[in-house]
């Protein structure tokens, strides 16, 4: 049995070496993919539990990619948690709980974004998977700043404005005009949490372009250096 187990260990450890030297280019191509399906699930109004599938997939690639082995399961294991019991919820009818852990479930996504950063601003050198962490970590605090904000909306309806119904793809759609300081102003904020959660998104969006800009023109400075 035991050389069994050490056959399939054997076997997998190539899969695994060259996932973790790319996990997060692949962390990002779910978000564009999730960012992509939305807005056509949307289209079609399937709404529901395939757009949050799609959240869950990008929420576990987010999780993968964690250094610390006990830090990853812990996160896996509250993601599966969490996901189990918004279904739970929503099967007795209890939306109010059911928008709760779908909180709860946004705030692991944010987490997740964190140690995307920290891998980010980490670097020695300029490599492509630093690259793609810290995008990967501009997309995932839109992703999951939007969720949060459909989050409030079901908690307390009418706090957003909006030209017809405040949807998941509005929701989205919102957090990344926000985090990029577009604003339109076709949707606005009408409580003060919802005009906070604002402030700190748009706030660490430009703190995050101008922080990164920066920390990469000086790693590239100095290979430039050491190359000379």
């Amino acid at each position: 049995m035991s050389e069994v187990v050490h056959y399939e260990t054997a076997h997998f450890r190539p899969l695994r070496r060259i996932y973790l030297s790319r996990r997060y280019a692949t962390l990002f191509y779910v978000l564009l993919l999730t960012l992509v399906a939305v807005p056509i699930l949307t289209a079609f109004e399937l709404t529901g539990a395939l757009i949050e599938l799609l959240l869950a997939a990008s929420l576990v690639a987010a999780v993968m990619p964690v250094s610390a082995a006990i830090s990853r399961r812990v996160l896996l294991s509250l993601t599966g948690l969490l996901w189990v019991a918004r279904f739970v919820f929503e099967w007795f009818d209890h939306p109010a709980l059911s928008a709760v852990s779908l909180g709860l479930w946004t705030i692991m996504g944010l987490v997740a974004a964190g140690y995307a950063l920290r891998f980010a601003f980490r670097a020695t050198d300029i490599d492509s998977e630093h690259l793609y962490a810290s995008l990967s970590a501009y997309l995932l605090a839109g992703i999951f700043f939007g969720s949060f904000y459909w989050v409030l909306e079901q908690i307390v309806p009418g706090t957003f404005q909006i030209t017809g119904a405040f949807t998941r793809m509005s929701a989205i759609y919102f957090s990344f005009v926000t985090l990029a300081t577009l604003g339109y102003g076709d949707i606005v904020p009408r409580t003060d949490i919802a005009r906070g959660l604002a402030i700190v998104e748009g706030v660490g969006g430009q703190l995050f372009l101008a922080v990164l800009v920066a920390r990469l023109v000086s790693l590239y400075g100095r290979s430039r250096t050491i190359e000379s």
